[in-house]
């Protein structure tokens, strides 16, 4: 069975991250998510969960329903630490690594589809794709500055320059998901205007940091339509 980081149909898949336990898994699944997304250590940002919690989401969900562990480990023998443990069925990873770092992983968790996160901050990141689009297996597209002084690798809440992603979409081989300040008020928007394999949020489907069925509804009701 194909999961939701690879291409297959054109619906637009959806990614919720930051989710908290299998509780949140489950509502998430219910009302529609396609993707899990489970985050580990960050500099920065929202939805830090442990491992072992991260593994029990992973092994309770679905099998239709693909699992994304975030990390940002930087080498091969970091991620494929974590990767044990969690046994996701997709990597996030959330750095701008060294390409290499796919190769090592397509020998050490060949089991585990690789997403490669880019942030976009001008109009270069379209260069930069080309450098993992022959390794990874999907990007994803996000808004964070992993050149701060305190890291942002994701879960900003901001929305970023979407003209260089849908440059980006045309020309990548690759499934692309969309992410950085989603919510139900722009997703319908977003998907017009870059046309992505996916989109994935966090924060635009919160209240308090829980996730809120009302607002992952309308989220679902709006990528749907």
């Amino acid at each position: 069975m194909t999961n939701s980081c690879e291409r297959e149909a054109p619906r637009t898949r959806i990614k919720v991250c930051c989710i908290r336990d299998v509780d949140e898994a489950r509502l998430a699944v219910s009302l529609g998510a396609d993707a899990l997304g489970l985050v580990g250590p960050m500099p920065s940002g929202p939805g830090v969960i442990d491992v072992d919690t991260a593994a029990a989401v992973a092994a309770a969900a679905p099998p239709s329903v693909a699992t994304f562990w975030l990390t940002s480990e930087s080498t091969a023998d970091g991620i494929a630490a974590e990767l044990e443990r969690v046994r996701p069925t997709c990597v996030q990873i959330v750095r701008h690594v060294d390409p290499a770092v796919h190769d090592a992983l397509a020998d050490r968790a060949p089991y585990v589809r690789r997403v490669q996160v880019l942030h976009v901050e001008g109009a270069a990141t379209a260069d930069l794709a080309r450098e993992y689009e022959a390794r990874a297996h999907a990007l994803l597209l996000d808004s964070g500055r992993p050149g701060a002084a305190t890291a942002e690798l994701g879960g900003t809440g901001r929305v970023h320059d979407w003209a260089v992603s849908r440059a980006i979409v045309e020309r990548s081989p690759l499934p692309v998901f969309l992410a950085g300040g989603l919510s139900p008020s722009n997703v319908a928007s977003a998907i017009r205007e870059v046309r992505p394999f996916g989109v994935d949020l966090c924060s635009g489907v919160r209240r308090e940091g829980r996730l809120d069925a009302e607002l992952l509804r309308a989220f679902v009701a709006g990528a749907r339509a």
